[in-house]
């Protein structure tokens, strides 16, 4: 995808914060953060959404959220708490059409619902 700028982060031409990259994921620190830690943790290969994933993503989805358990950990949240959060299609929030995990913490979250 040309003119996805996650694709470009992950690409490297794109510059980004990043804090963690392997062969599956790559993780950066999101622009716009809506708390002290904000991090976006995206599969390296492009995958519009939740809706584009098939039952040969299940690993890579459980590597996302295991990724996001071990930055946690290493960014200080894991006594205080953080939030994971996937937003798909654009009722749902996603703003950049390219599959990303949410990690949020270092303040007080508000109840959801």
């Amino acid at each position: 995808m040309g003119d996805c700028i996650f694709c470009k982060i992950v690409d490297g031409t794109t510059k980004a914060d990043i804090v963690f990259r392997d062969e599956q994921v790559t993780a950066f620190r999101d622009i716009h953060p809506a708390a002290p830690t904000h991090i976006l943790i995206v599969p390296n290969r492009h995958l519009d959404s939740v809706n584009a994933l098939e039952e040969m993503d299940a690993a890579l989805v459980g590597h996302m959220f295991v990724t996001a358990k071990q930055i946690a950990a290493r960014e200080g949240l894991v006594e205080g708490g953080y939030r994971l959060t996937v937003n798909t299609g654009a009722q749902g929030g996603q703003t950049v059409f390219h599959l990303h995990l949410h990690l949020i913490g270092g303040r007080q979250m508000r109840a959801m619902g």
